[in-house]
C-alpha cells in the first residue's frame, strides 16, 4: 500500500489508522489492572455480585480491540510503526503491549489457566526483549536529552517486577526472581534519574503531565510481587507498600491541577498505578489485617472505578469527535 506521505489524498479511515498511537494500549493496563483489584475485592469484602467478571471480558476485549488495528497499521503502514519505535519518549510505551499481555494472564489464571500460562509467556518473553533493546538504545544513541525523561520511562524496566505475580504459578521460582531483581534496582536507578528532571529542570509537557502517576506503580506492584515470592509481608514489602502510599497521597495532593488537564490517552496512565496501589492496600489489609487497610482499600477502590468510568467515557466521546487517532501538532 502506498504511505500517506505520497498519497495526500489518502482516505480518511486510512489516515487515521496511520495515526493510530502505541499509547493505546494503556487502556488496556487500566482495564485489567482494574478488574484484578476487584477480584482482590471480591475476596476481602464478598459482594453478593462478581463485578470482575464483566470486567475480565472487558480486559480481553480491549486488548483484541487495539491489538488488531495495530496489527493493521503494521502491515499498512510499517514506516509510521517504526517512526514510534525510533522516538525517544513513544518507544517507551512499546512494552505496553507486553505489560498488557502480563496482566491479562493474572486476570485469566483463575478460571483458564492453561490460557494464561500461555499468555504469560508470551508477555514475558516479549517484556524481556523490550527491556533489551530499549535499554541499549538508552545506552547508544545520541540525541536523548534530559528533557526526554519522564515517568514512562519506568514502562520497559520496571514492567518486570509484574511479571512474578503469576509467574510463580507457571515456572520455576527462579525466573519470576531473575525479572523481580531487574525491576526493582533499575526502579532505583529511574527514580533517581525521574526525580532529578522533575526537580531540577523545565515540567513536563502538558500531554505527559498525567504519568506522573507511574511513580506509584514500581514499589506498589513490586510489594505484590515480593509477597508473590516471598509468601509474607515482612519489612521489605512494608517498606515498598508505604513508599507506594506515601506516592499516591504526594499526587493526591495535586489532584485538582491533573484535573485541569486537558484530556490525552496518557490519561490512563492514573489507571495502572492507581490499581496496583488498590490491590496492594487489599492485600495489607488480608495478610496484615486491620479495619484501616479495609477503609483505605475500599475507598482507593471507589475512585478507581469512578476513574476508569470517567476515562472511558471521554475517550469514547474523544474517538466520536474525532480527536484520537490524528496527526500531532
Amino acid at each position: 500500500m502506498q504511505s500517506a506521505d505520497a498519497n495526500p489524498t489518502l482516505p480518511r479511515e486510512e489516515s487515521r489508522l496511520r495515526h493510530f498511537p502505541i499509547s493505546f494500549f494503556a487502556v488496556v493496563m487500566g482495564l485489567a489492572g482494574l478488574t484484578i483489584a476487584w477480584k482482590r475485592a471480591e475476596v476481602v469484602f464478598h459482594p453478593p455480585f462478581a463485578v470482575s467478571c464483566f470486567l475480565e471480558f472487558a480486559a480481553v476485549a480491549a486488548f483484541v480491540a487495539i491489538g488488531l488495528p495495530y496489527l493493521w497499521k503494521l502491515a499498512s503502514f510499517p514506516a509510521d510503526v517504526m517512526k514510534e519505535w525510533r522516538h525517544p519518549v513513544k518507544l517507551n510505551f512499546f512494552p505496553t503491549i507486553s505489560i498488557g499481555l502480563v496482566l491479562l494472564s493474572i486476570v485469566l489464571v483463575e478460571r483458564y489457566f492453561e490460557a494464561a500460562r500461555w499468555i504469560w509467556i508470551t508477555g514475558s518473553g516479549m517484556h524481556l526483549a523490550f527491556t533489551l533493546y530499549v535499554m541499549s538504545v538508552w545506552i547508544h544513541r545520541t540525541g536523548i536529552e534530559i528533557a526526554h525523561v519522564n515517568p514512562a520511562w519506568f514502562i520497559p524496566v520496571v514492567g518486570n517486577v509484574l511479571v512474578p505475580i503469576a509467574g510463580v504459578r507457571f515456572f520455576p521460582a527462579e525466573v519470576s526472581w531473575f525479572f523481580f531483581s531487574v525491576g526493582i534496582v533499575f526502579w532505583v536507578v529511574l527514580f533517581t534519574i525521574v526525580l532529578y528532571r522533575l526537580f531540577f529542570h523545565a515540567s513536563l509537557p502538558e500531554r505527559l503531565m498525567p504519568t506522573l502517576f507511574i511513580l506509584v506503580a514500581p514499589p506498589a506492584v513490586g510489594s505484590i510481587a515480593w509477597f508473590a515470592l516471598h509468601g509474607s509481608i515482612d519489612a521489605f514489602a512494608r517498606v515498598l507498600y508505604y513508599t507506594a502510599l506515601f506516592l499516591t497521597m504526594l499526587l493526591a495532593s495535586n489532584a485538582l491541577r491533573l484535573l485541569l488537564l486537558r484530556f490525552y490517552l496518557s490519561s490512563w496512565a492514573y489507571t495502572l498505578p492507581f490499581a496496583a496501589v488498590t490491590i496492594a492496600t487489599l492485600m495489607m489489609a488480608r495478610q496484615v489485617g486491620g479495619v484501616g487497610f479495609e477503609w483505605i482499600g475500599l475507598g482507593l477502590l471507589a475512585v478507581l472505578t469512578l476513574v476508569v468510568a470517567a476515562l472511558v467515557a471521554r475517550t469514547v466521546v474523544a474517538i466520536a469527535r474525532r480527536e484520537i487517532c490524528v496527526e500531532e501538532t
